[in-house]
């Protein structure tokens, strides 16, 4: 009995030390942990900046009346192409009757006042043929004269504007507004029968119709403060319509703005470039567009994907690790000139036949170990 017992206990003994000597076994070896490695390469790497905005007309006209009034007709629809001097539409003035009593009494007094000039005038005329009063009191009187009919006209004139419109429209006549400039329609914020408010010292107007010349566009965006430093004005850039399938227009930046405005807690500064755009292109005010502005570039460099730099939590200064013979890493600090976002340049620190750690992504067999586990 006793015999059977120590033969089972050793067997169960002999099954422990199996299983830890393959605990320890497996504990090493996924210890061991492969990482995959990339080579530095020579590249070109060119630096830009991108700005995001809108592509709008560089001439945008708004038309609004000299006069206020109803809209009596349209003659034109948004999209349509306009030349200078096209009629764009009608206005039928309405009389404001406080206005027309203002003026008729107008009138009324500087008819009082040209008839009292001719009273002296007339006297006046018949003492100088007299040789009673002098030529100069004889003058006074005729420029009384010319001067109480030239406000009695104007009193007129100022009556029919506000009762017709014009001086030579009858009582139906039209204020017409023209087109400007060439160009496209691109608004018509009113409709016929709209009353619409004359544009003065006091008031902007009703705006009847909006033209711009869509041959000339200008890009206006914005740029962050941390980049604005290195823009130049007449540098060419290049704009990007995304609703155009991504297609580029040459440009040309001719403005950088001297003050910047502070969005969401960062400064930006607004940026404007003309734009060329050929005829054939159908191009629509407002169009969400990126410019990219080249700023730096250099040919055969040495360069390592960015992902692959680390960096020292206390001195915050880059490093990677190359791997050496014996398949362990070393930590090497490198010196970094310009990045593209993907590519960075080495400036020093790395030569082009070593292997650098990919730290974030271990061998595909590793993982492929540890899956099975």
């Amino acid at each position: 009995m006793n015999k059977t017992v120590k033969i089972i206990v050793g067997i169960v003994l002999l099954i422990l030390l199996i299983w830890v000597i393959k605990y320890f076994k497996d504990s090493n070896s996924a210890s061991v942990e492969e990482f995959k490695t990339e080579k530095p390469f020579y590249s070109s790497i060119n630096t830009k900046v991108v700005a995001t905005g809108k592509l709008n007309p560089e001439e945008e006209i708004e038309l609004k009346p000299q006069i206020s009034g109803i809209v009596d007709e349209i003659m034109v629809e948004e999209g349509d192409i306009v030349e200078k001097g096209d009629l764009i539409a009608k206005i039928r003035v309405v009389p404001n009757e406080q206005s027309l009593v203002s003026a008729s009494s107008r009138i009324n007094t500087a008819q009082l006042s040209y008839n009292n000039s001719k009273t002296l005038f007339d006297r006046n005329k018949s003492l100088f043929e007299k040789g009673v009063i002098s030529k100069q009191d004889f003058e006074n009187s005729e420029l009384s004269l010319n001067q109480a009919l030239e406000s009695l006209n104007q009193a007129k004139n100022d009556y029919q504007i506000i009762k017709k419109g014009s001086l030579s429209g009858g009582s139906s006549a039209n204020t017409n507004i023209i087109a400007q400039i060439a160009g496209t329609i691109l608004e018509i914020p009113v409709r016929e029968g709209d009353q619409v408010i004359e544009s003065n010292n006091f008031n902007d107007g009703t705006t009847i119709a909006t033209v711009a010349d869509m041959n000339k566009m200008i890009f206006e965006g914005k740029v962050d403060e941390a980049e604005v430093g290195k823009l130049e004005e007449g540098k060419g850039i290049k704009v990007v319509l995304g609703a155009l399938n991504e297609k580029e227009f040459p440009a040309k930046l001719t403005f950088v703005a001297p003050k910047g405005v502070e969005e969401n807690g960062a400064v930006q500064f607004t940026i404007k470039a003309d734009v060329e755009v050929e005829r054939s292109t159908k191009i629509r005010a407002g169009y969400s567009a990126n410019a990219e502005i080249e700023m730096e570039s250099k040919d055969s460099v040495l360069v390592i994907k960015e992902s692959l730099l680390q960096f020292n939590r206390i001195t915050e200064k880059p490093f990677v690790e190359i791997k050496k013979a014996d398949n362990t890493f070393e930590e090497k600090y490198v010196e970094l000139g310009i990045s593209d976002g993907i590519n960075i340049e080495i400036l020093e620190g790395v030569k082009e036949e070593d292997e650098i750690k990919v730290w974030n992504k271990a061998s595909d067999e590793n993982n492929e170990n540890g899956r099975n586990r």
